[in-house]
């Protein structure tokens, strides 16, 4: 991971230098353990800022396509999926990115390393697949595998599918026999038994919006929930309300969600939102072989039309 990140830095001070880009947007270490956060690089001397580690879960592309002039983004694999979207969507220009690639291993899950040990976190290091946390009551090393967020479990493109230069050598994709057990699961359910689950899986939703301004799918102008003329969605806690935005957000990211898990990571009540677009991501490749932001040259299924396109919902 040292490597990486020194390789990471010497890329974007030679892209600063050389006035490749005005801006490289990255992560840097926050003030408390595992609290790695987004940051703009202007200038060549700030570049030791830069780092990168299995904390980094936050989605980069959300801040890219913010952006004006020629930028660079450091990008996993499904941060790069995001990319092509942006492109594809025309949030951004390919020729305004300068996108440094780097192949993933998996985030790692910080609610599940902090059950992991006593006390509250004080020190956190890693060493390739392992990891050693230091709370105030005792050292505990961890396997990362041990504790990778559930979206990295299932990740079959981890290196960057779109890119102009690599920090890291390639790593070797998963093999999933089925990518979609969680999904499985809650299809087994009887009718009444779902509807629950997706009523437990809200109940605790404060509409903060943390999950929306964390997507970087979520960039309409105006989003629906903010919408006053009409008013589409109220304002409260009223629970059909909340069930709407969740719902509804899910479809808005049908057939382009590549499953990053930024939602979840930023959510501060531990809702498991996944559990709404995972379901759609199944479909769209079940129904169509899609899959979100691997072809540049390619829109999304619900925004083409094919005569071939399952039209059995009609009949």
């Amino acid at each position: 991971m040292d490597t990486c990140i020194e390789k990471i830095r010497a890329i974007a001070r030679d892209l600063l230098e050389k006035g490749t880009v005005e801006k490289v947007l990255g992560f840097a270490d926050g003030t408390i353990p595992m609290a790695t956060s987004p940051i703009a690089i202007t200038s060549k001397e700030d570049v030791d800022k830069l780092t990168f580690t299995s904390t980094c879960g936050l989605n980069l592309a959300n801040y890219a396509s913010k952006e004006k002039g020629k930028i660079a983004v450091i990008a996993k694999g499904c941060d790069s999926r995001n990319l092509v979207t942006h492109i594809v969507e025309n949030q951004v220009q390919r020729d305004n990115l300068y996108i440094i690639g780097v192949p993933c291993t998996g985030m790692v899950d910080k609610v599940k390393v902090a059950s992991a040990i006593e006390g509250e976190i004080s020190g956190f290091e890693e060493d390739g697949d392992t990891l050693k946390v230091t709370s105030s009551l005792q050292t505990l090393t961890v396997d990362k595998n041990d504790v990778l967020k559930d979206n990295c479990r299932y990740c079959t493109h981890r290196n960057p599918v779109l890119y102009d230069e690599l920090a890291s050598d390639l790593v070797e994709e998963q093999e999933l026999d089925n990518p979609f057990p969680d999904v499985d699961a809650i299809e087994a359910l009887d009718p009444e038994a779902k509807w629950q689950h997706f009523q437990d899986l809200t109940q605790n939703c404060i509409r903060c919006y943390a999950c929306r301004n964390a997507c970087p799918l979520c960039y309409c102008p105006t989003c629906f929930v903010d919408e006053s003329g009409p008013q589409w969605v109220g304002k409260g806690q009223n629970k059909t309300d909340v069930d709407t935005f969740h719902f509804l957000r899910a479809f808005h990211c049908a057939g382009r969600c590549t499953d990053c898990g930024a939602c979840v990571e930023a959510c501060p009540m531990g809702i498991n939102v996944r559990d709404f677009t995972r379901k759609l991501n199944k479909d769209a490749l079940d129904m169509f072989g899609w899959e979100a932001g691997l072809d540049i040259t390619k829109r999304p299924p619900l925004d083409a039309y094919s005569p071939e396109d399952p039209n059995d919902f009609i009949k």
